[in-house]
């Protein structure tokens, strides 16, 4: 065996790596079946797809031995080396994503400086980070939006920023969500961003590895969750805003404190005017005590030293009554209450009782946004009183607007507002207001999926009592149900907490359209795994339990999770089968066989389709189901060709390509025919027939240029050029 050229191997690893990377589009997953495919060939039997760096290490090594004693091999891997689909150029675009500094800043010159220095720190190889942390209300976020602005000038390459609150593990940003923002904020297109955390993560770090960048991350929860998206590139500094120091990260930390007297005083001053301040100066030691040097509390009291019942002197008001809370205070538990709780119960005492209710019943699941449609079917008001009433709460500090017609809780003051809904709407209110919730989401989804997604099959009842939504057109109902999404999980989990399976279920469906066509697969899987474990233990062995566990499958196929994912999907036949419902069973099976194909399990693959096959055999032409089943051969006709074709059965693959063609050609099709005439064409080149390859890519091509397909047409792009390999 010859020696293997070392620049060679690593080429070839890197192109692996690459490979398997960019499978988050479906020229990508092409590109990969195909190295699977020339992997078998050249060893002479199947190879399991390499899944970390030893394994693509050890393949690109067969492969390259190989190129070096047979010229017609080495020319093979160089045409598919040089293919497209594998990865997407990102460009260079400049993200400002730091939200603007309040308008009065006072004080903090302590912090500011700790965070020059670490920022002037000169490179040594370590990363430059820091912890901000201080309790809720203290003014971590501001401090860090009011430094990143001021130093904006250092930072030419632009600012990432990310809030990472969540009401829970489980729905709180993981470092996979954040690495797919980023990327697409960096110029990465969504079709080449990697499904796997770890790629993400290598691209984000080489993308970042020439740049002067500022990473801001907000409401931090741990180390874990900030881990992967640390960087030790030199122009990179990485900002942290936590309620505390995250144990395990090398970070400088900067703790940020109360305000003092003084400057408490001088931010009313600015916020209400000096003159309020004069007026007010009998209420303002109780003013300044209850807040307690809490940037947000003076915020909230400000309005009202100006215009409230503490204007005209007052010494009676409301706020100077009250006093500073104490430990004989009932709401203190035994000690004074935090001033943001403190200051978010005064403000809530001066709600008129729509608004009151409004921000009570909204706040009764960490929902990542509010709009006026939901909250007016929570609260059981008019939408217009909705609206108007969460633009009240945004102007009192209760609610932050996020600019989009929607409004969010501060962690601190939702915690208040949902005691406060326990104590005066009880239990069964608060429950009765989740439910309304819940349901509203459902209907929405239902309408929303049907219209992005109406030629698929539908289980739930809604879909043919509601029909499809207004929406403009397909991407209009996606975009809509992308904008929802974080809601839609969250809506899951609280009809699972509740007890309400069938809105979890018919929830859950509603969410294939996006899957399907957004991804979003890492934000969507905590609803997935609600959905699967609701049908595992309420309805096995129906057509609802196979519909969870496929769903859920198929977001962990694009997440590269393919141990869980076959998992899933054996137990979704298992469903279908003990249902009798053959077509969802040839569905599950099918996708088996996909995931088979991924694996570079080609055989495995191959009776996985055949084994589907047979089971449209059982559909009888009055049974439910039996009108997708020309299309659905037609589809297993085209999986079964890409099977054959790994086993270099090349004879057999065209016939059942040239099949799958017919179909899609006579059926009008045009995106499916031109992803057939790509297979087509790539078996021609497996045999160096470029001649024969030209006219299929050039008809994919006239095809897809309709479809806006951008990534397969870049691919088809990199398949023409092996035609022509002479030409410049």
């Amino acid at each position: 065996m010859g020696a293997v050229d070392p620049l060679s191997l690593s080429m070839v690893t890197a192109f692996l790596g690459a490979a398997g990377a960019g499978m988050a589009n479906e020229a990508g997953k092409r590109a990969w079946e195909t190295v699977g495919g020339l992997v078998a060939r050249v060893v002479g039997r199947e190879v399991p797809a390499p899944v970390g760096p030893a394994e693509r290490e050890s393949v690109a090594g067969l492969l390259v031995a190989e190129a070096l004693r047979n010229p017609e091999q080495a020319r093979a891997l160089a045409a598919v080396m040089s293919g497209g689909g594998t990865g997407g150029a990102a460009a260079h675009g400049v993200p400002r994503l730091l939200p603007a500094s309040a308008r009065f800043f006072t004080d903090r010159k302590g912090p500011l400086a700790l965070l020059d220095r670490e920022a002037d720190r000169k490179p040594d190889g370590l990363p430059k980070v820091a912890v901000l942390h201080g309790p809720a209300g203290i003014g971590t976020s501001a401090l860090a939006f009011h430094w990143g602005g001021r130093e904006a000038g250092r930072f030419p390459d632009g600012t990432l920023y990310m809030d990472l609150r969540g009401g829970s593990a489980s729905t709180a940003p993981t470092a996979a969500t954040v690495l797919r923002h980023f990327l697409l904020r960096l110029g990465v297109p969504a079709e080449y961003v990697p499904p796997a955390v770890e790629d993400r993560v290598d691209l984000f770090r080489s993308l970042l590895s020439g740049r002067r960048l500022l990473v801001v991350l907000d409401h931090a929860q741990s180390a874990g969750q900030v881990g992967p998206l640390i960087t030790a590139a030199p122009g990179v500094f990485t900002l942290i805003v936590a309620r505390r120091p995250l144990t395990g990260l090398d970070a400088v930390t900067v703790s940020v404190g109360p305000l003092s007297d003084k400057d408490a005083r001088r931010l009313l001053a600015e916020l209400a005017g000096r003159s309020a301040l004069v007026t007010a100066r009998a209420a303002l030691p109780s003013v300044l005590e209850r807040c307690a040097g809490s940037p947000f509390a003076l915020r909230a009291m400000a309005p009202y030293l100006a215009t409230g019942p503490l204007g005209g002197g007052d010494p009676g008001g409301p706020l100077a009554a009250s006093g500073p809370v104490t430990a004989a205070d009932p709401r203190s538990e035994g000690g004074p209450v935090p001033p943001v709780r403190a200051v978010a119960e005064e403000v809530y005492r001066r709600l008129g009782a729509e608004a009151a209710r409004v921000y009570r019943l909204g706040s009764l699941r960490p929902w990542p946004s509010l709009n006026a449609a939901v909250v007016a079917v929570t609260a059981e008001v008019p939408e217009d009183e909705a609206q108007r009433a969460l633009a009240e709460l945004a102007e009192l500090q209760l609610l932050e607007s996020t600019g989009d017609g929607r409004y969010r809780y501060r962690p601190a003051v939702r915690a208040h507002a949902e005691e406060t809904a326990a104590r005066e709407d009880g239990l069964a209110g608060c429950a009765a207001a989740v439910a309304r919730a819940a349901d509203w989401y459902l209907r929405f989804a239902v309408r929303a999926d049907y219209a992005a997604l109406k030629e698929r099959w539908h289980l739930g009842p809604l879909f043919a009592e509601l029909g499809p939504g207004p929406y403009e057109d397909e991407g209009a109902a996606v975009a809509a149900l992308v904008a929802e999404a974080g809601n839609l999980v969250e809506s899951v989990l609280a009809a699972e907490e509740f007890g309400r399976f069938d809105t979890v279920c018919q929830t859950v469906e509603a969410l294939w359209a996006v899957q399907l066509k957004a991804g979003s697969h890492d934000v969507l899987l905590p609803a997935l795994r609600a959905g699967a474990r609701t049908a595992g233990r309420h309805c096995p062995g129906t057509r609802t339990a196979g519909r969870m566990h496929i769903q859920l499958a198929f977001a962990l196929m694009e997440l590269r999770q393919d141990d869980e994912a076959e998992r899933e999907l054996l137990t979704a036949a298992e469903d279908e089968a003990r249902a009798g419902h053959a077509r969802g069973r040839a569905t599950a099976v099918e996708s088996l066989g996909l995931l088979r194909l991924r694996q570079w399990r080609f055989r495995p693959a191959l009776e996985c389709f055949e084994e589907a096959d047979g089971l449209l055999d059982r559909i009888g032409p009055a049974d439910d189901g039996a009108a997708d089943v020309p299309r659905a051969r037609a589809l297993l006709h085209r999986h079964r060709g890409r099977a054959l074709r790994g086993l270099g059965r090349f004879d057999e693959a065209a016939q059942r390509l040239a099949t799958a063609r017919e179909f899609f050609r006579d059926s009008g099709e045009r995106y499916n025919t031109a992803r057939v005439l790509t297979d087509l064409a790539e078996l021609h080149l497996d045999a160096a027939d470029h001649a024969g390859a030209l006219p299929l890519i050039d008809e994919a091509v006239l095809l897809l240029s309709r479809e806006n397909a951008t990534v397969h047409l870049t691919y088809l792009a990199g398949l023409r050029a092996q035609c022509l390999p002479d030409r410049p």
